[in-house]
C-alpha cells in the first residue's frame, strides 16, 4: 500500500464530529464511492480503498445513494433491446 496525506485545517475533524482516524477513513470512503460512481475503479478496488468487503461496500453505496450499476441510459436501452431481440428469437 502507498500512503498519502491530505491537508485540512487544524481541528477540522472536530467541526465534523470525527476523530482524526475517523476523518481519514471517511475521506477514503468518499473517494472510493465517487471514483466508483464515475466508473474510474471497479467495486472491488473501491471496496479495497474504503477498507471494506465488497458486500459491505455495496451496502454503503445504498446508504449514500450511489448506484452499483454504472450504465448510461443509452447502454441500458441497448441492453434491453438486445435482450428483447433474444427473447423474440427464442419464441420463434
Amino acid at each position: 500500500m502507498i500512503e498519502f496525506g491530505i491537508k485540512y485545517p487544524v481541528g477540522y475533524e472536530m467541526v465534523v464530529n470525527l476523530t482524526q482516524f475517523e476523518m481519514e477513513q471517511h475521506l477514503c470512503l468518499m473517494a472510493a464511492l465517487k471514483m466508483f460512481e464515475l466508473g474510474k475503479i471497479s467495486s472491488g478496488r473501491a471496496a479495497e480503498l474504503a477498507g471494506l468487503s465488497r458486500t459491505d461496500f455495496f451496502e454503503t453505496c445504498g446508504r449514500y445513494k450511489v448506484s452499483i450499476f454504472n450504465y448510461t441510459d443509452d447502454e441500458i436501452a441497448s441492453e434491453l433491446n438486445a435482450d428483447l431481440a433474444a427473447i423474440k428469437k427464442v419464441k420463434l
